[in-house]
This record gives C-alpha cells, sequence and structure tokens, in this order.
C-alpha cells in the first residue's frame, strides 16, 4: 500500500466510524478498532480491546436517542504500520433525559494496520467546548 492509500485508508476508517455513530451500528463502528485498542472517552483510565470498547460505547449510547457526528481528519503521520494524528467532531445530541447538546472536540489518534486493513489502536477523547441549547 502507498503512502497515499494509506492516508485514504485512514480518513475512510474515520468515515466509518462517524457513519456508524450516526446509523448506531455498532458492528461497523467496532470494526473500525484493532482488536488491541485503547479508548479513552471521559475517564483516566482506557477501556481495553474490541469487544469491550463495542460494549461501553452501547451502553453510553443507550443514553442518546438522538445523535449525529461530524467528523474532519487533522494531520496524520504514518511511520509502516502505524499512525498518529488528530481528529476533530462536532456533534448534536439529544440525551434521554430530553436536553439537547452541542458537543466540539478533538481526539488524539493512534492507528494500526493489521492484515493490511487500518483501524483505531488508541483513541483519546478532548472537548473543546459544549453547550445546551
Amino acid at each position: 500500500m502507498s503512502m497515499f492509500e494509506d492516508r485514504v485508508a485512514i480518513n475512510d476508517v474515520l468515515a466509518r466510524y462517524a457513519d456508524a455513530v450516526n446509523q448506531r451500528d455498532a458492528a461497523t463502528w467496532g470494526a473500525t478498532w484493532d482488536e488491541e485498542g485503547d479508548w479513552f472517552l471521559f475517564g483516566p483510565d482506557p477501556v481495553k480491546g474490541r469487544e469491550a470498547i463495542v460494549a461501553a460505547w452501547s451502553e453510553a449510547m443507550a443514553g442518546f436517542p438522538f445523535v449525529v457526528m461530524y467528523v474532519s481528519q487533522g494531520a496524520v503521520a504514518i511511520e509502516g504500520d502505524t499512525a498518529s494524528g488528530r481528529s476533530y467532531s462536532s456533534e448534536v445530541a439529544r440525551t434521554a433525559d430530553g436536553k439537547k447538546l452541542r458537543v466540539y472536540g478533538c481526539y488524539e489518534d493512534r492507528y494500526r494496520k493489521r492484515d493490511g486493513a487500518w483501524g483505531f489502536s488508541y483513541r483519546r477523547f478532548s472537548i473543546l467546548h459544549s453547550e445546551e441549547y
């Protein structure tokens, strides 16, 4: 795979991740993760491994009957079968108790290419701004 093809594949991982959030598709969302991934959402400790990550995501999504996520790929540095970078998100959501939220955030991302396919090996989310509307 060329450097260009790797960049396109990494961008595709991010696009499939956001689309799966918007479609509430746990299987597709989970497939964007490396099997040994680490996900830092709001706590100091990561959720470890694809199976646990998907379970935590499914539980979190239960609290949001409506969510739309938009993403933008930031810088990406590729070194062989690993890569690192940033991505940005803008989300509009409604919570189970009726709150309407806008959340803007930044992900610190790491990727791993396993068996020719890229996936997230690490994601750490930071809220840049949030508001109720």
